[in-house]
């Protein structure tokens, strides 16, 4: 029969407790959101919403191809340009998706020949990178630059150091200054996703690699999404211009997926004006992440230091992680429950989001749920 292993594959994941399942949400939830990423509450934002309704209006529903051909607009190169200056680089290319947008930075930048050297904890997106590449790839130990050095000097020849910045299960930050050390002594190129940075961390929200003063440098690519901290959708690749037009000429995830749809640039191109002008929302972002642990913590959970938006709460199985979820989602609290394979340590967890926009009263609402619903 077609596709039958498929039933087996089902009844295996069903006895492990990692059925996933999909949970439409209406408009107006009376859920309090702590699973989303959105860290500066901006996806609502007024301005955000009329900055895509705009954009929508003027350009219309969608893209109509593929960048190079119909799908580039004034709108896609007018957010390059403030993205790019905000961020401290010298270009930016807007992409459908942050996925496509790693996709598109480890694929064009590790050719035949290459080395990458992938940190152990990096996110899906960077792993099918590292796939999808026709250079050789070396995992390595999670947050290790020593590690990094000694994989970089197994090869001669073009080799780049892949990581997130900021890792999406724990919310612990890579140690960047390091990682840049160990490319710069072999020559390797640097591409780091800030997926989980941008509008968080560095001077008003403007990224860990800002924030780590590689900002500008030309061995330094970044990838964000727009999809978090700037409330909207799509991704970019920031970095040299050369770098920038070498992906508008090899990065397939450019070449052959259609534009960006304007209402999500205008939404994003709103979402950085904003927090332009209103800075602290990231301050309040990591103010909001770091209570949220020390009232966790002395509950007696046992939660994970933040060192940007997010708060991991550990499980006691994955079973036990779905069942403390749908507890907290019963009390009127959506969370995120993170188990395997998702995690690549095994370890089922909560996922909070440290919100720019949340009350003392909400924190501690979230607190006291998560304490009297843990298994």
């Amino acid at each position: 029969m077609a596709f039958g292993w498929i039933d087996e594959q089902a009844e295996l994941r069903r006895r492990a407790g990692l059925v996933r399942t999909l949970r439409p949400r209406p408009a107006d939830s009376p859920l309090l959101d702590l699973a989303s990423n959105d860290y500066l509450g901006l996806t609502r934002h007024p301005e955000v919403t009329e900055g895509a309704a705009r954009a929508a209006r003027l350009w219309g529903g969608g893209a109509t191809g593929s960048r190079l051909v119909t799908g580039t607009t004034e709108l896609h190169t007018e957010l390059e340009r403030e993205l790019a200056d905000f961020c401290g680089f010298e270009a930016a290319l807007v992409l459908s998706s942050g996925y496509a947008a790693n996709l598109a930075a480890v694929t064009a930048l590790a050719p035949h020949g290459s080395l990458i050297v992938s940190d152990a904890g990096n996110h899906a997106s960077l792993i099918d990178g590292c796939r999808l590449a026709r250079g050789a790839t070396q995992v390595v130990a999670h947050s290790d630059p020593d590690a990094v050095r000694k994989a970089l000097r197994t090869h001669e020849g073009p080799a780049v150091v892949v990581s997130d910045t900021v890792f999406s299960v724990d919310g612990d930050a890579a140690p960047l200054g390091g990682l840049a050390a160990a490319c710069r002594d072999h020559g390797a190129g640097l591409v780091v996703d800030d997926a989980h940075g941008l509008g968080v961390l560095g001077d008003g929200g403007r990224g860990a690699p800002q924030a780590a003063g590689l900002a500008g440098a030309d061995d330094v690519v970044v990838t964000v999404t727009l999809s978090k901290s700037l409330g909207s959708q799509g991704g970019a690749v920031l970095g040299p211009a050369r770098v920038i037009e070498h992906l508008v000429n090899a990065a397939r995830t450019f070449i052959f997926d259609t534009g960006l749809a304007p209402a999500s640039a205008g939404a994003a191109l709103a979402a950085l004006r904003l927090l332009r002008r209103e800075p602290q929302r990231a301050a309040r972002a990591r103010a909001v992440a770091r209570e949220l642990h020390a009232r966790l913590t002395a509950a007696g959970l046992e939660a994970v230091r933040p060192d940007a938006a997010v708060v991991s709460v550990r499980a006691p199985s994955p079973e036990g992680a779905v069942g403390w979820a749908a507890e907290c989602r019963a009390a009127g609290l959506a969370v995120g429950c993170f188990r395997p394979p998702s995690v690549p340590d095994g370890i089922s967890r909560l996922r909070l989001t440290a919100r720019a926009d949340l009350s003392e009263g909400q924190i501690e609402r979230a607190v006291r749920v998560i304490g009297e619903t843990r298994p």
